[in-house]
Order: structure tokens, then C-alpha cells, then sequence
């Protein structure tokens, strides 16, 4: 029975307790308890399982760590105030509201297109926004902005981008993720993808996100959300002390760091070496001192911790999940009876599960591994093309990432966005992309599939 499936009871307990606002990291503890419990695994095994599984989170744990103080460093540089204060300027102390209209606009065009960086140019996903959105606060307070359509915002770059272009966290996701496992459990059924085939099945799908998006922007949250200030907004005269004390050298190595640090991800696949050389360049050239990079690694921690705490737990309940079998015998269920003549409904309903184990996983890198192995034959035994079975897999494992509580797609924004309290994770940010961009993803990437 499908309601006695480990996965399917630990995940609605996993989206209860998130709902009802318990802390995402022990909703996870408990998720996986219960999914070992419910599983036969025992609480003795469960336990054993679970930590074993921790150590999955901590490479990823670690690029935070180092994400966190690059983010820390470009801070101290100037360069995010740089560009806040000049917004805040810019929008000067008494717009009217046709400025505050178009301004809007500007704003989350421009918060597009850091997100969109993020992951290619500036590799440092998710560090940036704990440093560039809290000081916008003020200004989504006066353009009384939805922060929702905010969330949305940063979580489709974040998203998006890594679904369909090959650089930066796109490389690791499409070239050294999705197309290796495809073409590992492809081998033995003639099946071998490519990062071009792999960018071109996942268009359609994102062109859905787009689509949610704009939707998200223009149309669900576009009247104006009171936010009740916390503390008053810094004055012109404040803004141009400021500006005036940002050393334009520092400005240009935060620049060259950059550089440097997207080309050395590029070349090593390796964030860390490139945040490390990052760091470096910050260090040499005198934007902080080398006996300070303690307090710059432990900003960093302290900036990066919730969310990497988060990851290390998603890995563990992964781990016991995977361990109940409960993955394979939910695909199973679904698949038994399915045959070349119920392709719709086969494709449909492999996205929907790949949407539930994402969803209690929190990462797509991490699901992609779990739903190759099953989908990948099962595609092809039901008449699926290539370039179909591409896109089942990368949508299936995709979703979710988008409206996970454990994911860094929706915990990067609530940490921004909750500087000041007044953002709530769950029903501001997960909610949000889930319905605008899950709901097209699984639209989109069954059209892909079934006409492709």
C-alpha cells in the first residue's frame, strides 16, 4: 500500500513538521526516525544509518564554510555596500510612485541577475545573498515590495541556471552528475547522453520556470506588503560617508578575486580551491589582514552554519531512506501495470515521485544518483526517447529543489530575507516556488517527454 511506503509516511511527516514551523533540521532527525521505524530498520540501526550518513553533507558542509567567507571578504571590500547604498540613493527619500513602480522592477531585475551569476560567474551560490539583501531590506520596505516575489527571484537563478547551462554549478550538476550517472546505468541498454543533450532536453522546462516567474512578479505578488521597520533607514548624508570611505582599490581586487575565483572552479571543478585563491588575493591585497582570517573563516561559519547544518541532516535522512529499499518498491508501485500504451501516464507519475523523494532530499545533485538507476531502464523498456529519458531524469530529480524545506534554494533566500524576522521560511519562501515553479516544471517536463 502506497501510505505504508518509509519514504512516503517520513516525507508527510517532514512537510508537517515544516509547516507547522519546526526547525528544518529536527524535523529531518525525526523524519528519518520515522522512516527507520517504519521501515523495520529498528531505532538501534536507524540511529547507526543516519550518523553514518552525515559525513555525505560534509563536503558540502565545507564549500559553505569557504563560500561563506569569500562572501564575508567581498563584503569587507565594499563592493555589495557599494552597490546597496547607491540603490538606496538613487531611490532618494521621497519617490513618487511611478518611480516606485519601475524601481521595483529594476531592483528584481538586478537580483535576477545576481542570482543567475551566482552560479557561473561569481561561483558563490548561495554566500551572497546573507551580504547583499539585508542592507536592500530598507528598500523593499519603502517600495513596499512582497518579499515573496523576492524569494522567487533568487531561488530561480539559483535553480534555473544549473538546470540548463554547462558552467560553474551547472558543470557539476549536468556534466559531472546528470550525464555520468546517465551514462553509467545507460551502458548496458546502448543509451549515452551528452552535456549538449542534456542542456537542449532541459529548455522546455525551464522556459516553465520562466514562465512562473513572470508570473510570480507581475501577477501573484504584485500589490504592494506593508513591513513595519525595525530600525530607520540611513539618511543621503549617511550613504555619502559611506561611499566615500570604500577604497576604489579595494573595489578592483574584490574584482580580480572574483576573476580568479571563477576561472580556478572552472579549471579545478573545485569551489574550495577557488574560494581559497579568493581569499588569498583578498589577504595580499590588504582588504584583510592575514592575522584576521580566523574571524573571517568564523563569520563565514556563522553566516553559512544553519544552512550547512541543514545539508548534513538531509544527507543523513537520505542515507536512511535509502537504506529502507522504500525508494525502489515506490517506484515499483508505480510502474506495475504501465506499459507503451500509458506513456503519459507512466511519465507523469515518475515525475510526481522524483518530485516526493526531492522534496524530503533537498538536493537534486543528491537525488539524481537514486532516480537514474531506476528510470533510466524504465524508460527505456517503455519506449521513451533518449532525449525524453534525459529530461524525466534531470525534471524528476530537479524537482522539488525549488519547494524543499531542507534545500539551499529556498533556505539561501530566507536567510536574507528573514534579516529583520519578518520573512517566514516555510509559508514565504517554500510555499512561493513550490507553487511557481514545481507546478511548471512537472507541466513543462511532461510535455518534453511526451513529444520529444
Amino acid at each position: 500500500m502506497l501510505l505504508a511506503n518509509p519514504v512516503v509516511i517520513s516525507i508527510i511527516v517532514l512537510l508537517v513538521l515544516s509547516l507547522l514551523r519546526i526547525n528544518v533540521v529536527i524535523a529531518l532527525v525525526i523524519s528519518a526516525l520515522v522512516a527507520g521505524l517504519t521501515g523495520n530498520l529498528g531505532i538501534s540501526e536507524t540511529i547507526k544509518t543516519f550518523t553514518g550518513g552525515l559525513g555525505g553533507g560534509a563536503e558540502v558542509a565545507m564549500n559553505y564554510a569557504i563560500l561563506g567567507a569569500f562572501a564575508v571578504a567581498i563584503s569587507k571590500s565594499g563592493i555589495t555596500d557599494l552597490l546597496a547604498y547607491k540603490v538606496i540613493k538613487r531611490l532618494g527619500s521621497e519617490p513618487n510612485s511611478r518611480s516606485m513602480a519601475g524601481f521595483k522592477y529594476f531592483i528584481l531585475g538586478i537580483l535576477v541577475l545576481f542570482s543567475i551569476s551566482s552560479q557561473n560567474l561569481l561561483p558563490v551560490h548561495i554566500a551572497f545573498i546573507p551580504i547583499v539583501i539585508p542592507p536592500l531590506l530598507s528598500i523593499f520596505n519603502k517600495l513596499k515590495l512582497d518579499r515573496r516575489a523576492v524569494a522567487c527571484v533568487l531561488t530561480f537563478g539559483l535553480t534555473a541556471t544549473y538546470m540548463l547551462l554547462p558552467v560553474g554549478f551547472g558543470k557539476i550538476f549536468i556534466e559531472s552528475v546528470l550525464v555520468k550517472n546517465i551514462n553509467q546505468v545507460g551502458a548496458s541498454f546502448g543509451l549515452q547522453t551528452s552535456v549538449a543533450e542534456v542542456s537542449l532536453a532541459m529548455a522546455v522546462p525551464v522556459a516553465g520556470m520562466i514562465l512562473g516567474l513572470l508570473t510570480a512578479i507581475f501577477f501573484s505578488y504584485r500589490k504592494p506588503r506593508e513591513y513595519v521597520a525595525v530600525e530607520q533607514a540611513p539618511t543621503t548624508t549617511d550613504i555619502e560617508q559611506h561611499i566615500a570611505n570604500i577604497k576604489p582599490f579595494h573595489v578592483t581586487a574584490s574584482l580580480i578575486a572574483i576573476v580568479v575565483t571563477f576561472a580556478l572552479q572552472l579549471f579545478t571543478s573545485s569551489t574550495i580551491i577557488g574560494g581559497l585563491a579568493g581569499l588569498v588575493i583578498f589577504a595580499l591585497c590588504g582588504i584583510f589582514k592575514l592575522k584576521e582570517s580566523n574571524d573571517i573563516f568564523q563569520q563565514g561559519l556563522r553566516l553559512m552554519a544553519m544552512i550547512g547544518f541543514v545539508m548534513i541532516a538531509a544527507s543523513g535522512f537520505a542515507n536512511v531512506i535509502n537504506a529502507t529499499g522504500g525508494v525502489t518498491v515506490l517506484v515499483d508501485t508505480f510502474s506495475q501495470g504501465l506499459g507503451a500504451d500509458n506513456k503519459g501516464l507512466a511519465a507523469l507519475l515518475m515525475l510526481l515521485v522524483g518530485l516526493f523523494i526531492t522534496m524530503g532530499i533537498g538536493s537534486s545533485f543528491s537525488t539524481v544518483p537514486i532516480i537514474a538507476s531506476i528510470y533510466v531502464p524504465l524508460c527505456l523498456s517503455l519506449g521513451f526517447s533518449p532525449l525524453a529519458t534525459v529530461s524525466i531524469v534531470g525534471v524528476a530529480a530537479a524537482l522539488g529543489d525549488a519547494g524543499s524545506p531542507a534545500s539551499d534554494s529556498t533556505l539561501g533566500p530566507t536567510s536574507g530575507l528573514n534579516a529583520d524576522g519578518k520573512h517566514d521560511h516555510i509559508w514565504d519562501s517554500v510555499v512561493p516556488t513550490f507553487i511557481h515553479y514545481n507546478i511548471p516544471l512537472i507541466v513543462f517536463g511532461w510535455l518534453v517527454a511526451m513529444y520529444l
